[in-house]
């Protein structure tokens, strides 16, 4: 692998070895900057996958009106209308008068050969325990699908400015290797001069001409690195094109505290632990729910009936009002079964909970290890680049002066190169390693005032 493709690795994987190319490319066209606050708003209002968690957060708020339904008042309406093969059907029945004389022959309808019925009735439960814990569990249901919605935003967004100083990175590589080609242009046009005098061999001239190529190569591999990671920044921005620059951003700043605060802090204020926790309250709501399943459910009802045929009451229509206790006494053991499941899935939640505190309160540590390396590093990055920058001068000078050979100014020019990638490699990996500090200790909201330096709230006292 190239000196290249190695800072490219370190630049988020943003760009791999690119097949050989021909000469020097354009440079890079002018285009309006597009800085990494404006990405992240971007994001957060036109990123698909954000959508897509936004859609399932909207699903998950209609979990207590399903909830609610066993509890509000339930009305239905039916009506048939029947063709019966005889016609109308009538009982005759004599009629006597009060003192017992009989007095005529009648007949009641009982049935129509073109019948009709209706019917209106509405319940409503007065007493149902396993309805209260269903709304009580639909509720934290929709407490963890906001949170869930917050973990799953948050991490959105920071994959979106790992992508942005992924192009910052390789916008600064093509800086780099534009004047690493203006150096071997300059070579090569000093190697040729020499070689025309008679002063120097061709074997420098044929070696400068080889830099050149090379410098071309590696402009050129760059800039489509740089392109290829603007493109995929512009598909987590929903753009349809990548005609935009990146800036390099300003260091994040991160909250004057202790390890202990932050990693209070996470424990605390991260979304994947505050869902988690809701987890444990909907594990628990359900259990509950499974043991009023024991106790009896008491409803009212009201039921008014139409029919076009009379019957004995001679009325068309007949009203009924009551109450309606269900007790299911034994179940076939089935309520003993789901109460066993439910024991389990609340050990499983309050489990899940611990280990993500768990996993909170190590991130944090791992975050700040991580960016104590990425500090130490970008520190010596920029000595070594100090010291290749003086070296390169010192063996141009002395090359010029004719003690020096053009081996030794490839060598040094090869040493400023790779000091040059190195130090922009580690001085964006210690920024990113200040965000992921942010991440791991619950305080990178970048759509909030101060996101990218947030303050790690205290613990109320």
């Amino acid at each position: 692998m190239t000196t290249y493709g190695i800072v490219a690795t370190l630049l988020l994987a943003q760009a791999g070895q690119a097949t050989q190319s021909a000469p020097q490319a354009p440079l890079i066209a002018a285009a309006p900057n597009l800085t990494l606050e404006d990405a992240l708003r971007e994001a957060q209002a036109k990123n698909l996958d954000l959508r897509v968690a936004r859609a399932r957060l909207d699903q998950s708020k209609e979990l207590h009106w399903k909830a609610w339904s066993a509890y509000l008042p339930q009305i239905s309406a039916t009506g048939t209308y029947t063709h019966n093969e005889l016609g109308d059907v009538n009982v005759p029945f004599p009629v006597f008068s009060d003192t017992g004389v009989f007095q005529r022959n009648a007949s009641i309808l009982m049935q129509k050969q073109e019948q009709v019925n209706g019917q209106l009735q509405a319940s409503q439960a007065i007493i149902a325990p396993q309805a209260w814990f269903a709304i009580a569990a639909a509720r934290a249901g929709e407490r963890l699908g906001e949170d869930s919605t917050e973990s799953a935003r948050r991490d959105i967004l920071f994959g979106v400015a790992q992508a942005y100083y992924g192009a910052v990175g390789l916008r600064q590589v093509v800086t780099i290797q534009e004047r690493q080609l203006a150096i071997a242009l300059d070579h090569e046009k000093d190697a040729k001069v020499r070689f025309d005098a008679g002063t120097t061999p061709k074997v420098t001239l044929l070696r400068a001409e080889i830099d050149r190529s090379r410098a071309e190569q590696d402009l050129k591999r760059a800039q489509n690195s740089h392109l290829s990671a603007k493109v995929a920044l512009a598909a987590l921005l929903d753009r349809k094109d990548a005609e935009f620059d990146v800036v390099v951003p300003a260091s994040p700043r991160l909250p004057s505290v202790g390890p202990e605060v932050l990693e209070e802090a996470a424990a605390r204020d991260r979304p994947d632990v505050k869902a988690a926790a809701e987890q444990v309250t909907v594990s628990s709501r359900n259990r509950a729910g499974v043991v009023t399943r024991y106790l009896p459910t008491l409803g009212a009802f009201g039921r008014y009936q139409y029919s076009n045929a009379a019957g004995f009451s001679g009325d068309t229509t007949t009203w009924a009002v009551g109450l309606a206790l269900n007790w299911t006494i034994l179940d076939g053991f089935l309520r003993e079964s789901d109460l066993r499941e439910s024991a389990g899935k609340v050990r499983e939640a309050e489990a899940a909970r611990a280990s993500t505190i768990v996993k909170a309160r190590a991130d944090v540590r791992q975050a700040r290890l991580d960016l104590d390396s990425a500090v130490a590093n970008r520190e010596k990055a920029k000595e070594q680049l100090a010291l290749a920058q003086e070296n390169q001068r010192l063996v141009n000078v002395n090359y010029k002066a004719g003690a020096a050979t053009y081996l030794e100014v490839t060598d040094a020019n090869t040493a400023l190169l790779q000091a040059e990638l190195t130090q922009v490699s580690e001085s964006l990996s210690a920024d990113l390693a200040a965000l992921r500090v942010l991440k791991a200790a619950g305080a990178f909201d970048p759509t909030q005032s101060g996101g990218l330096s947030a303050a790690v709230p205290q613990p109320t006292r």
